[in-house]
């Protein structure tokens, strides 16, 4: 009877080892499994402005609302006032926004290349970006030679006096420069109720100011922040 004494020890040593064996597997895919599983994806969102009275301002603080929400870091960068000093005093509103605003941090190529995301802010000028934006944009040639802002989500907002001021023609504008980076554009588009309550514009944000200067509505700042939750989350999609 040895034989099998010694038989029922083997097979019980098996049975030991599988057991042990499957212990360790499930241990070894615990610990897989906790060292794959990701933290949250967080996107990095620069918003770019130009604000002469404190319209686009507004906007740009409204977008950095939005994407703050969805979890974003953001940056808010005002780009250099070039008028003379003749221009800024012919308009009481401009020389005290600018007075304002001197301690704000102005925009850099390096925050374009920290972020996932950019928004252009830009008052409408005949159709097109303030003259002060497009200054900024024509610093960007080095970061674009390095392919620096290609792949990344664009957004923009704009505001004029008149409800025909050339709104839709400045966002569409400034998306010509976001071809040639190689970028992502999002726009609100019909997506959320917040773009028929700001007067309808899929292309971007954009505020009627009117001649009394007005700055915008609650509607424009939520479709603002709307705009800005949704690039925060497009560009934590891509990053991840």
């Amino acid at each position: 009877m040895e034989w099998i004494d010694s038989s029922l020890c083997t097979i019980r040593c098996l049975e030991l080892g599988v057991r042990q064996a499957e212990t360790s597997a499930f241990a070894r895919q615990r610990r897989t499994h906790h060292f794959l599983a990701k933290e949250p994806t967080v996107s990095n969102v620069t918003i770019v402005y130009y604000s002469s009275t404190g319209t686009n301002y507004a906007l740009a603080q409204a977008v950095a609302a939005g994407a703050s929400a969805a979890g974003a870091e953001v940056r808010v960068r005002l780009v250099n006032e070039t008028a003379p000093d003749a221009a800024i005093d012919s308009n009481p509103a401009w020389r005290a926004f600018v007075d304002a605003r001197k301690g704000d941090p102005r925009a850099t190529p390096g925050d374009l290349d920290w972020a996932d995301a950019i928004v252009f802010g830009t008052p409408t000028r005949f159709g097109n970006m303030a003259a002060q934006l497009k200054a900024f944009v024509d610093t960007l040639g080095g970061l674009w030679f390095q392919g620096k802002l290609s792949n990344k989500v664009y957004a923009a907002f704009t505001a004029a006096m008149n409800a025909h001021g050339g709104q839709e023609s400045t966002l569409l504008s400034m998306f010509n420069m976001i071809y040639h980076f190689g970028g992502y554009i999002v726009t609100p588009g019909y997506t959320d109720p917040s773009t028929f309550a700001s007067g309808g514009n899929p292309y971007g944000v954009s505020v009627t100011t009117g001649q009394a200067n007005n700055g915008p509505t609650d509607a424009d700042l939520a479709h603002a922040q709307y705009l800005g939750r949704r690039v925060a989350e497009v560009a934590a999609k891509i990053r991840s």
